[in-house]
């Protein structure tokens, strides 16, 4: 009764405005990885050190989701169709399960060679070369990081935060990189610190998966929003004029944002072009005031009905 199909706010919209934004971080971060990649693998072997190939593999892991990023972002950036009437959204949730997919075997497999090579002894301790390199890797990560997840939160992409994020986790992972080769490289006998030090950096790529990859599934299974937000959207709701009760809230995650559908209870008396206005009011409260949310659908019903079915 609310005059508004489901589909009617992504409608609106021809597409993703920001897809060039998306395009051009990426682009960028895909080439410094790559650059990052070679320069660490390169260090890593002259300077025979384990912990920074290692590091040099995990920004190859970045590259491949860059690339992810960039096939991905021309699909969930398309408008809403026939097939897929409330947008392609869903699309950039993937990417970013794979994302953290890809973090995490990348993790647990750097912990599996860190741990069956901890006995073994380098003949000659690590070159500063690769000190060089992680150190290189910490703060170029580090800058990369700070600027993707501040165009990601300004622009509301998941999947560019989750990248930014996958940045940091190869500036922290290079820090101990960093640690374990300069003393190795002061103290021969510390050898199997360069080993130990990939343990810890593959302990930050797996950490760094859970906390990606768990929300992303989470949203895939049809998780609903937080009983914060599912009472910050019925207190907007009821704040709107001529409501008197509402209920049966129901959420559901499109990409980074909400899909909601609720029954808002109003005098029964009154017309339907009445209703029809409550009802729109309802809807455009929430997409300006809710917790980031992408469509509403709002269901009328006359109070006095209601109260009735109850007794």
């Amino acid at each position: 009764m609310s005059g508004d199909p489901a589909i009617s706010h992504f409608t609106e919209r021809a597409g993703d405005p920001h897809t060039d934004v998306v395009l051009r971080v990426t682009w960028i971060g895909l080439a410094i990885n790559t650059v990052l990649f070679a320069f660490k693998l390169f260090a890593g072997i002259i300077g025979r050190s384990q912990v920074v190939v290692a590091d040099a593999i995990h920004s190859l892991s970045d590259s491949s989701t860059d690339v992810a990023i960039v096939i991905g972002v021309r699909y969930w950036s398309q408008p809403p169709d026939e097939n897929h009437p409330h947008g392609h959204r869903r699309i950039e949730t993937v990417i970013t399960a794979f994302i953290a997919l890809a973090l995490g075997a990348v993790g647990v497999g750097l912990i599996y060679n860190g741990l069956v090579t901890l006995h073994e002894r380098h003949e000659e301790p690590p070159g500063w070369i690769a000190f060089i390199a992680a150190v290189i890797s910490i703060v170029t990560k580090e800058i990369l990081y700070r600027w993707t997840i501040s165009v990601g939160r300004r622009i509301r992409s998941q999947a560019m935060i989750a990248n930014a994020w996958h940045h940091r986790s190869d500036a922290f992972s290079s820090i101990p990189a960093a640690l374990a080769v300069a003393g190795a490289a002061i103290h021969p006998s510390w050898s199997f610190l360069d080993h130990v030090g990939a343990v810890v950096v593959s302990l930050f790529i797996l950490q760094a998966a859970w906390k990606l990859g768990w929300p992303a599934l989470q949203q895939l299974i049809d998780s609903g929003a937080s009983r914060v937000d599912c009472e910050q959207i019925r207190a907007i709701a009821l704040a709107t004029e001529n409501v008197i009760a509402v209920h049966a809230i129901r959420t559901r995650h499109i990409g980074s944002g909400l899909q909601v559908d609720l029954h808002v209870l109003v005098d029964g008396a009154m017309t339907v072009r009445e209703g029809h206005n409550i009802s729109r009011e309802v809807k455009r409260r929430l997409l300006e005031m809710g917790p980031d949310i992408a469509d509403v659908v709002v269901h009328l019903e006359p109070y006095e009905e209601s109260q009735k079915d109850r007794r």
